[in-house]
């Protein structure tokens, strides 16, 4: 029995992160690799969220040969949770590094972002929204998958 209460006050936090279709997101501002803030708002159509770097590196190979402003033009945002890189590590390699991407990079340095989406290690969460509502989500381990996906977002 107290093995059932201690898994159940173990699992409590992920149960009150699990998002539900309907739910509207909170709003939020990162500022990306280039020291610029960015807004979820409702404008936003896609929001892609990498929990690691084999999640940011599954997005980078997804998106290796599309041109500047390939997510902008879908109203896709992408949150890049490195709080757990080293602020050493992330000022003077890797962040100078992101800003050779033709894509932008939403940098949750603290994590108070990207926690609040049950992305799982490894892995792209995709967040389909409308007006700042959630309609669907899916996870994407595979970067063709995930480019398949993109592909097939219309652009308005």
């Amino acid at each position: 029995m107290k093995y059932a209460a201690a898994l159940l006050m173990a699992l409590l936090p992920l149960i009150a992160n699990a998002l539900e279709t309907g739910d509207k997101l909170a709003p939020w501002t990162l500022l990306d690799q280039h020291d610029q803030p960015a807004s979820l708002d409702a404008d936003a159509r896609i929001l892609l969220v990498a929990r690691d770097m084999d999640g940011a590196k599954l997005l980078k190979a997804a998106i290796a040969e599309q041109p500047k402003g390939y997510l902008e033009a879908r109203h896709a945002l992408f949150v890049a949770d490195i709080q757990r890189m080293p602020a050493i590590i992330s000022k003077l390699f890797a962040v100078p590094a992101m800003r050779d991407y033709s894509y932008r990079v939403l940098l949750d340095r603290d994590g108070q972002v990207a926690s609040r989406y049950p992305a799982a290690e490894g892995s792209v969460l995709w967040l389909q929204l409308d007006n700042g509502n959630l309609v669907a989500q899916q996870q994407y381990t595979d970067p063709a998958a995930l480019k398949a996906a993109l592909e097939q977002v219309r652009q308005p």
